[in-house]
C-alpha cells in the first residue's frame, strides 16, 4: 500500500483551490508503488468537463531538494511531446507545493497499463520510446549526479554487514564477482539525462502505444546506455531472472535504433553495464530485504531476480544483449 499521508475532504478542497482545475469530484489512493503516497484525484474541470490528476505527496526516501530537477525534467519531456505526464502549475506558475507536512505536487494523468509479461512487440515499443526520450534530453543540461552509480555499490554492498548469504548461499559470491567487473567500468560513453528504473511498471500502455513513462525519481545525469543497459535488464528475462528472451532483446534494439543509433562503444560496452544495472538492483533490494521490517507495508523483492541477470552479463556478449 503506497498511501503513507492522509489527506482528508477539506485538505484536497485547500489544495485544488490553488488551482485553475475546478473542485474536487473523487479521490482515491492508489495501492501500486512503494516510495511516495499517491491519490487519484477527479475534479469538475475547467468548464471542459471533468479532468483527471495524480496527486503526489513524496514521502521521506526522497529528497525533497532534487523535486525541482525531477519535476522540471518531466516538464520538458512531455514539451517535447514524449508520453509523460506534465506537473501542473498552480496560478502562481509553481509546480511544487507542501500538503500536510510533504512536498506535492500534481500531475496529469495519462491512460494506460503496465505489463507483468512483456512480448517482443512490448519491448519494441518500448526501445523506441527510450530511444526518443534519449534524443529529447540533449538540450536538457541541468545536471543530477547518479546516486546509485558504481562508486554507491561497494559501500551498499559493505552495509550489508557480511549477511547476504542468508538470502541465498551464492549470493556473496555473485556480489563479489560483479563488484570486480565494475572496478574495470565503461568511460567516455554518450551521456545524458537517464531514467535509471525503466521497468514495466514504470511504464503504462495503450495496445501496443506507449502512452506514459512514469516515476523519473531515480534519473540522473549518466551513459545512455547504461539506461538501455536498466531497460534491457528489466524486459528482457523472466521475473526470477532464470531466463533471458533473445526475441524481446531484439525487439528492445530494434525499437531503440528507429530514434537513435548505439555506437559501437556503446554495443561492446553493453555486457558490463548490464553487470552493474544488475548489480545495482540485486544490491539494493538485498539491502531491503535484509532491514525492512516483517511488519512493514512494503513487500521485499527478491534480489536473486537481479542476482540471477548479474550472472547472466558476467558470461554475456554484446550480441547476446542485443538478441542476436
Amino acid at each position: 500500500m503506497a498511501v503513507y499521508t492522509p489527506v482528508t475532504a477539506a485538505d484536497l478542497a485547500a489544495f485544488l483551490a490553488r488551482y485553475d482545475v475546478g473542485t474536487a469530484a473523487s479521490c482515491k489512493g492508489i495501492a501500486e508503488g512503494v516510495e511516495n503516497t499517491n491519490y487519484l484525484v477527479e475534479t469538475s474541470g475547467d468548464g471542459d468537463g471533468r479532468a483527471r490528476f495524480i496527486l503526489t505527496l513524496y514521502e521521506k526516501r526522497v529528497d525533497a531538494g532534487d523535486l525541482p530537477w525531477f519535476l522540471a525534467l518531466m516538464a520538458h519531456l512531455a514539451g517535447k511531446g514524449l508520453p509523460v505526464p506534465r506537473p501542473i502549475p498552480d496560478r502562481q506558475g509553481a509546480a511544487l507545493q507542501t500538503l500536510n507536512g510533504r512536498p506535492a505536487c500534481l500531475i496529469e494523468f495519462v491512460s494506460g497499463v503496465s505489463v507483468s509479461e512483456p512480448d517482443p512487440e512490448d519491448c519494441r515499443a518500448i526501445g523506441a520510446a527510450l530511444g526518443a526520450m534519449h534524443n529529447a534530453v540533449a538540450d536538457f543540461t541541468a545536471v543530477r549526479p547518479n546516486s546509485l552509480g558504481p562508486a554507491a555499490w561497494p559501500p551498499l554492498a559493505a552495509r550489508c554487514d557480511g549477511r547476504l548469504g542468508e538470502i541465498d548461499a551464492e549470493l556473496p559470491g555473485i556480489v563479489a564477482a560483479g563488484l570486480a567487473a565494475a572496478a574495470d567500468w565503461p568511460q567516455g560513453l554518450p551521456q545524458g539525462t537517464i531514467h535509471a528504473d525503466l521497468f514495466p511498471d514504470n511504464v503504462l500502455l495503450l495496445g501496443r502505444r506507449v502512452t506514459g513513462l512514469i516515476d523519473f525519481y531515480f534519473a540522473c545525469t549518466d551513459a545512455l546506455a547504461y539506461d538501455y543497459a536498466v531497460t534491457h535488464a528489466s524486459w528482457c528475462f523472466s521475473g526470477d531472472g532464470r531466463s533471458h528472451y533473445p526475441a524481446r532483446a531484439a525487439a528492445l534494439a530494434a525499437g531503440y535504433a528507429e530514434a537513435r543509433t548505439l555506437s559501437a562503444a556503446e554495443i561492446a560496452a553493453l555486457p558490463r553495464l548490464g553487470t552493474g544495472a544488475a548489480l545495482r538492483f540485486t544490491l539494493t533490494r538485498g539491502y531491503d530485504w535484509l532491514n525492512t521490517p516483517a511488519d512493514a507495508l512494503v513487500t521485499r523483492k527478491d534480489p536473486m531476480a537481479f542476482a540471477r541477470r548479474l550472472a547472466w552479463y558476467l558470461d554475456a556478449t554484446p550480441a547476446a544483449v542485443l538478441g542476436a
